[in-house]
């Protein structure tokens, strides 16, 4: 079965499946800031679901020129359902556990006014914008992203380097950085190295991308919502002890499920 041989041919084709994101998004950004101001933030959904869309257009161009099998050379295996159900209880209590941490950091650390800015950018005001923003931000991102990082650079680079440390701290390091946001750069880091550790372990992306479009989804509900008041998961600004509880005991009970039943 034919492989990639070096590691810089990779990095190649992430350049420009990043480089493709950036610019197909970029455009329709432009036009929507330029031509269609009032319809600005559907125009900004559209960019982002051409520009995630656009994202692994490179990564296939380049795979279908080398005549190398697609699904392999990106790690998409499926995986039975028995198999996914850990995944999804560790995914649930992670999600949880980060949500409550980023509570705590912004205590110390107020949120710059960029990211307020982001925040609000993400609010859809339209029943069609929610669906846009979903199928973006939901859908269309962990997939695009899980298979242009973990399913192809970090797999390269696992076995180029023969360290699946070094492989997955790479891999996340790049994936932060994309994301262009300081504020947000070690739990952004290090969701990559835990997506990193579920795609290594289960030799598919399907484990890293039931994560991150959960996050992504849980991020998306959040922000729209603006819990803030008490309520059943919210308890004085923070996550209610009680769901924490089951944070935590969910992280354990589904790690050790990972770990100990044989996923491949």
């Amino acid at each position: 079965m034919k492989t990639i041989s070096e590691p810089k041919t990779a990095f190649i084709i992430v350049f420009l499946s990043i480089l493709s994101a950036f610019l197909t998004g970029g455009a329709i950004t432009w036009f929507g800031v330029s031509y269609a101001e009032s319809h600005q933030k559907i125009i900004t959904f559209i960019s982002f679901i051409v520009g995630q869309t656009f994202m692994i257009v490179p990564l296939i161009v380049f795979l279908k020129f080398k005549k190398l099998p697609l699904f392999h050379s990106v790690r998409f295996k499926v995986l039975k359902y028995s198999k996914i159900r850990p995944i999804i209880l560790f995914s649930t209590g992670l999600i949880i556990l980060s949500d409550e941490v980023d509570r705590i950091i912004q205590l110390f650390v107020p949120t710059p006014e960029y990211v307020l800015d982001l925040n609000y950018l993400l609010k859809p005001d339209s029943f069609l914008g929610a669906i846009l923003l979903f199928i973006a931000v939901v859908i269309l991102a962990p997939l695009g992203e899980e298979i242009v990082f973990r399913g192809f650079l970090q797999q390269i680079l696992e076995k180029h380097w023969k360290d699946i440390t070094q492989a997955i701290l790479f891999t996340s390091l790049i994936f932060s950085l994309i994301h262009m946001n300081p504020y947000w750069f070690f739990q952004i880091y290090f969701l990559g190295i835990i997506l990193g550790f579920l795609a290594w372990k289960t030799k598919s992306i399907i484990a890293p991308l039931i994560l991150h479009s959960l996050n992504n989804c849980m991020a998306l509900l959040l922000s729209s919502l603006e819990l803030q008041q008490n309520n059943f998961y919210i308890w004085n600004g923070h996550v209610a002890p009680w769901i924490l509880i089951f944070a935590c005991f969910s992280v354990f009970f589904g790690f050790r499920q990972i770990n100990q039943t044989n996923l491949k």
